[in-house]
């Protein structure tokens, strides 16, 4: 037996949609107008359909689905190449946009990338088969590291992940060490940046620039770094 699971995912209309996953590399297999709007987009092994909904509204979307990958790092760049050349930019808020690349607390490394339709693609490559949580870290940093990234990409809590971050900076007599102070910073910028905080993202951005790293720490938080050029683009 072979069995496939296919997302149907709804958005308002059809035409931005299939815009956005052109842009991607997916290839319109299907489109209809009636009786109902219904398209369907396919790249390699990812198959995704869509339904127009007149009254639907995107930005209230709690529509996702989830794409197994095992080569995470090569689609994350070819998305963003994608996006930029049709777009001009690659978005980090709003719709449609794209987020980080980095590695989870339950063993997946992946990114999450929101259409125009509100549909909220979770792609990933699993690095490890237990999927459970990891427990929080119990040095101060580092906890906070772990909690506000899962605010942020876990439950989209960005308000909440931007306190634990500003609470954890102000601490008098603790320091980060520069790793985590970059990992913190950068987090922080990126979440000010989704919120739509200028002032607050520039604040941190600038912050993160002049941290100190060696090269052995540099590529310790590689992902981080990746994430800091983004934002400073």
């Amino acid at each position: 037996m072979s069995e496939k699971t296919i997302p149907i995912l709804p958005c308002r209309t059809i035409q931005p949609v299939l815009d956005f996953y052109t842009a991607l590399g997916f290839e319109v297999t299907f489109q209809q107008r009636s009786p109902n709007p219904y398209a369907v987009v396919q790249r390699g092994g990812i198959q995704l359909h869509f339904f127009g909904m007149k009254h639907y509204e995107p930005a209230e979307s709690f529509s996702t689905c989830i794409v197994q990958t095992d080569d995470i790092d090569g689609l994350y760049e070819t998305f963003r190449g994608g996006l930029k050349a049709a777009y001009g930019r690659v978005a980090n808020r709003g719709l449609p946009r794209i987020g980080p690349l980095k590695n989870t607390s339950h063993g997946v490394r992946q990114f999450l990338m929101t259409d125009p339709g509100g549909n909220c693609v979770r792609i990933g490559q699993q690095m490890n088969y237990d999927q459970h949580h990891r427990p929080a870290p119990k040095e101060t940093f580092a906890r906070a590291v772990h909690h506000a990234s899962l605010l942020a990409d876990s439950k989209e809590d960005l308000t909440g992940a931007a306190k634990v971050i500003d609470r954890v900076l102000r601490l008098q007599g603790e320091r980060p060490t520069p790793v985590q102070l970059l990992r913190l910073l950068v987090l922080r910028a990126d979440v000010a940046t989704r919120l739509g905080d200028k002032e607050a993202a520039t604040s941190a951005l600038a912050a993160a620039t002049v941290v100190h790293l060696t090269a052995d720490e540099r590529e310790s938080v590689q992902d981080d770094i990746n994430r800091l050029t983004q934002l400073l683009d």
